[in-house]
């Protein structure tokens, strides 16, 4: 009755013949009813998720409960703005079909705004029906977790690496102060990326002085992207996500699995450990970067002389997944791509709250989620330290979940409440520029043999 496709939000299509879409990159995720069919079939089946009931799912108003976001927040004020290649003509009908569902109010204003392609752009991948159902889990779910807050689409004129640049380049200095959110990468070692990390680095310097919080997601290929590079190590870390101004988001997944992240008996948090459903080829990234030498708020946390990635975690995974309205159906999604925009929209409930207290935007948040990591007492309230599972993925090479942070899970997964209000009274934020760390020259020659259109961005 549900075709299992490959999606986006950490998407990639391994779609049957009957599914439509062209092969592509990677996650999976289950197709659903028609979207003009919700009423009826929700009616029909009493699943708020429209999946067959062995199928694990999680509401938007379930992932509000269990990582405790605060009643009297939503972001009031603030602006999102999410970047994605392509996007999707249906997004604000889809979007009004999603609040409508999950009785969710419209947003303050939700803005689409087409980028211009980069000079001599000769186009990216194409996959336009991964990248639109990335553009809608995107939306949905920052708008969800923070309905209070502007969202603002900032489409890219195609996935290759220039036109994302070319995106944010017109992006960021149009909406300064903004959480940006970018669910997507690249393994550092691309070697068809060319000078594009660099050259984006520079973009998230300007955007740092313009006041921005930068996030991004780690991947979905594991610790060592086997899955694209067919090689088993070394780990690699995504970028943007490594980059030392970005906030990189993790995975996790229910503990038990698939349904252990909600308990609805105290309709509160359950368990998590570190995302890994081999059976979808598919784990969270993270690892040691090659490009950045270790940033001044990581010194002496780990072995490692580098910037290591993620920060932070979220639930990700595809049993236990999110449901995501894209015309014309519903897709059950998975994927660090899932977390990034609900950690923006933690973001922007922060920063309500600190303007609230008379305080300026966070902008970049890194030392401030640090110095809160660090500190055993706020980590303790603020964090779900993660200690089950590890990112191997198609191969022995990965990172265990360890007693504080690790390179699995970071910090773990927020306890949004207690983490506000430490970002809220936190002394860290705005200009880090006098302890940028140093961008290494090069990026290596690992292009792999996986799925992947050179010089492009994946969604995920």
């Amino acid at each position: 009755m549900l075709a299992l496709v490959a999606g986006v939000a950490c998407l990639a299509w391994t779609a049957s013949a009957s599914a439509g879409p062209t092969p592509g990159l990677q996650l999976p995720a289950i197709r659903g009813p028609l979207v003009s069919s919700l009423p009826a079939v929700a009616a029909a089946t009493g699943n708020p998720c429209l999946f067959e009931p062995d199928v694990a799912c999680r509401t938007p108003q379930e992932l509000q409960q269990a990582y405790d976001f605060p009643a009297s927040l939503d972001g009031t004020g603030q602006t999102i703005t999410i970047y994605d290649a392509y996007g999707s003509p249906t997004i604000e009908s889809d979007l009004e079909v999603f609040d409508a569902y999950y009785g969710i109010p419209d947003p303050p204003s939700f803005t689409v705004d087409v980028a211009p392609p980069a000079p001599g752009s000769t186009g990216g991948s194409g996959a336009t029906t991964d990248w639109g159902v990335e553009t809608s889990l995107d939306v949905e779910y920052a708008h969800a977790m923070a309905p209070g807050a502007n969202i603002v689409l900032v489409v890219a004129a195609s996935d290759n690496n220039d036109d994302l640049n070319a995106a944010e380049a017109y992006g960021f200095p149009k909406y300064p102060g903004a959480i940006v959110s970018q669910s997507f990468g690249d393994w550092e070692t691309d070697s068809t990326a060319g000078n594009s990390f660099q050259q984006q680095h520079k973009l998230f310097v300007k955007a740092t002085i313009l006041g921005d919080t930068l996030v991004a997601s780690t991947g979905d290929a594991g610790a060592t992207w086997t899955q694209y590079t067919g090689t088993t190590s070394p780990a690699l870390a995504a970028y943007p996500a490594s980059d030392p101004l970005v906030t990189s988001v993790g995975g996790t997944e229910g503990n038990p699995y698939a349904e252990g992240l909600y308990n609805p008996v105290t309709q509160g948090y359950g368990g998590e450990q570190v995302w890994n459903e081999p059976q979808y080829d598919a784990a969270g990234g993270g690892a040691p970067s090659i490009l950045f030498s270790t940033p001044i708020y990581q010194l002496g946390l780990t072995r490692y002389h580098t910037r290591t990635i993620p920060d932070v975690s979220y639930n990700a995974a595809i049993e236990g997944g999110v449901m995501v309205v894209a015309s014309p159906f519903v897709y059950l999604v998975g994927g660090t791509s899932a977390g990034t925009p609900m950690w923006s929209a933690i973001f922007a409930i922060a920063d309500q709250a600190r303007q609230q207290a008379h305080k300026n935007r966070l902008g970049y948040a890194n030392a401030a989620l640090y110095g809160i990591g660090r500190n055993p007492f706020q980590a303790r309230n603020d964090f779900h330290d993660i200690t089950v599972g590890n990112n191997a993925l198609d191969s022995t090479v990965g990172f265990d979940a360890t007693r504080g942070y690790d390179l699995a899970t970071g910090f773990g997964t927020p306890n949004v409440a207690n983490l506000v209000r430490d970002l809220v009274s936190s002394p860290f934020g705005g200009n880090p520029l006098f302890a940028l760390p140093v961008l290494f020259t090069g990026n290596g020659s690992a292009h792999g043999h996986g799925q992947h259109t050179a010089h492009t961005m994946i969604p995920g």
